[in-house]
This record gives C-alpha cells, structure tokens and sequence, in this order.
C-alpha cells in the first residue's frame, strides 16, 4: 500500500505526519510518498522525510496514493485526479461541508474525517480536536497578552502598583481548561462560564472562579459538547455573563455545538459596556463565532475600542508540535485500518472506524451528515 502526504493550503502551515512518524508507517510496510515541501513550514524539510524512507513526489503523484493524508478538505481538482477507491484521512468538517461530501460520495472513495470520531475513553488517543484544542487555548491567551494595552500579573512599584488583568473564559473544554491555565501562569485573575455544572471541579482545581447559571440542559450523553439551552436558561446565562464581561480585560470565547451556528454568548450591550483597550479571542469564529461582530481569520475594533479576534486555526501559528500531537492522532487511528502486512483493511465493526466514516462504496454513511443531505 501507497500512504500519500499532501502539502496543505497556504495559510495552513501543519503537516499530518512529522519524519518521524512517517518511519512508523514504513516499517509497517506501508510506502510513503510526501508532496515536495509539505513538511518546510513544520520545521520538516524534504531530506528528512528522505532519510526516514520516505519518497519526495509532485502533489500529482501523491493524489494517486491508495491512502491520502491532508488536515484540510482537498480542492476539487484534487478530486478530478484521485482514483477510485481512494481512501482520504483528514478533519472535514463534513456537518459543514456537506454538499462537498455528497460529490466525494460520487467519486467512489472512502473518507475518514477524525473531527467526527466517537469521544470515548478509547478514541481518546485518535481524538484531534482535543489535541489541537489544547494548542489553541494556551495560543489564545499568550495572542492575548500580546494585544491587550496592560499586563497581565500584579505590580508592585515605586511606581505604583499595577492589578492584575480580569480573564474571563466561556467554555471549559480543553480549549478552555489550557487557557485557564495559561492565564493563571501569567498572574490574572480568572473567571469561567460552561453550561456543563460536571466542570466546575475542573475549573476550581485550576484556582479559577465558576460562574454558576441553574438550570442548564442535561450535556452528559453529548460527548463532551455543549448542547442547546432553553430560553429560559439563555436570559439567565446572559444577565450572569454580563456581569463579568464588562469587569473583563480578556475574554477568551470557546463555545461551539457540533453542526450548528456557534452560540451568541456576549451580545452587543455587553460588547458597549467592556472597558476600552480589552480583548476578545474568539475560537469559534469558524462557525460564526461567540460574538456578532466576530470575523474569522481577522481582527475587528468596536466603537467603543474593543478588539475581537476571531481564530479559528491558532494551532497552526505552533505548526511543530501541533504536528507532532496531530500526526500522533493519525497513527493511532491507523492502526485501526492497517493489517499487519501494512494493506488497507476497512473494519466498519469497530465503532471508531464506522463512527468517522464519512463516505463509502459511493454512499454517505454518516448518519448526521445524512440527515443535513
């Protein structure tokens, strides 16, 4: 069997497998080629694939591998040029990129996308989205420091004294529980709201304040996402979060629900009433972010001089180790589907192979991506 590693798109600077994972695959039997250059922007230049075994080739040659690799959806003319039967491995975001997955479907290819895989104890080795979450909880606050017009510990000076800055983080998902942890490094002072009453042990180990709103839906049988809330819960959410936004210097914005719009957490009076000069990182600017003026992939002041940050790709800004954590993930899964002779062996028993399948035999298989076609 041929693995193939495409180069990503510009702006994308992570690889899905680092040289030294690629020597794995190949002492599996496994032949690898990877696209000229794929690997530069990760500190992974050509000869070190070439020393690990691997085969430089041009993006045309890696199209035609029998197992592909790329972190973003291909191109449709990448997809004019794969063969039948080709396997694709990446994070698809199929639940939004539905109609692109029914065309994949009428190619006759089988897509794995790991950003679907089941959150279980199992998968948690395979399980991307929290690894390169953690990258960009801990990116967001130190993005944050950067911007934000004060310092983020206490000072005592001759000067005078200094207080520490006021973080508030919506959400404590893994993004959330590193930015926590990040910001207390620095000497702020945190406060955390999650509609998930099961972390506030996690917070509070973190030596954060939770913010505690009654009434949330049950979120123990979603895998770990946030779900939909009543009306009812949403207006008490609001008049709570409204409170520490506008004491906040930073607000660090995690929230997403798999499928959806990202919720609207801090609205546009709580926006006027934050203190000019503060920050907003929105990760959920992907999916429309937790503000409604958040822009992905661009930095926007309000009127009354506060900047939203929308990022929804921070992990890319430490390609090294996000590749490493990401191409981790990828091995893990692989071992899922390659035989000990290092063929392709599809085992849709397993329930994280079928739970991340998204395309196969020239059907969506998907159930959720099914329900959206």
């Amino acid at each position: 069997m041929i693995a193939g590693i495409l180069q990503e798109p510009q702006g994308e600077n992570r690889v899905s497998l680092l040289p030294e994972q690629v020597e794995v695959l190949i002492k599996k039997n496994v032949q690898v080629v990877v696209e000229a250059n794929a690997g530069n922007n990760a500190s992974a230049f050509n000869d070190a694939y070439t020393s690990k075994g691997a085969t430089i080739a041009s993006r045309a040659e890696v199209l035609q591998s029998n197992l592909v690799l790329s972190i973003n959806p291909l191109t449709d003319a990448d997809m004019q040029q794969v063969k039948e039967g080709t396997v694709l491995l990446g994070v698809y975001q199929p639940l939004f990129n539905f109609q692109q997955v029914k065309n994949w479907a009428d190619k006759n290819i089988s897509t794995f996308s790991l950003d679907m895989i089941p959150r279980t104890t199992r998968a948690q080795s395979m399980d991307v989205l929290s690894s390169q979450a953690n990258i960009a909880g801990y990116k967001a606050v130190l993005l944050a420091s950067t911007l934000l017009p004060r310092y983020f510990p206490m000072f005592m000076t001759a000067a005078g004294s200094i207080a520490p800055a006021k973080v508030l983080i919506l959400g404590a998902g893994v993004a959330g529980l590193q930015a926590i942890a990040t910001a207390k490094r620095l000497g702020a002072v945190v406060e955390v709201f999650d509609t998930r009453p099961a972390v506030k042990e996690e917070v509070q180990s973190l030596a954060a304040k939770f913010i505690e709103v009654e009434g949330a839906a049950d979120a123990s049988k979603a895998g770990g996402y946030a779900v939909e809330q009543s009306e009812e819960y949403k207006q008490k959410q609001q008049a709570k979060i409204a409170e520490s936004v506008a004491k906040s210097d930073v607000i660090i914005t995690t929230a997403q629900i798999p499928g959806r719009q990202a919720p609207i957490l801090i609205t546009q009076p709580m926006l006027d009433s934050m203190k000019n000069g503060s920050v907003i990182i929105d990760l959920a600017a992907a999916t429309g972010g937790n503000t409604p003026m958040t822009k992905n992939n661009a930095h926007f002041k309000t009127d009354k001089g506060v900047l939203i940050v929308g990022d929804s790709n921070l992990p890319s800004t430490m390609p090294f180790d996000a590749s490493k954590m990401y191409g981790k993930n990828v091995l893990n899964f692989l071992q899922l589907i390659i035989d000990k002779e290092g063929n392709l062996n599809l085992n849709f028993e397993d329930d994280l192979v079928k739970g991340c399948c998204i395309t196969n035999a020239g059907n969506v298989v998907n159930e959720r991506v099914n329900s959206l076609l």
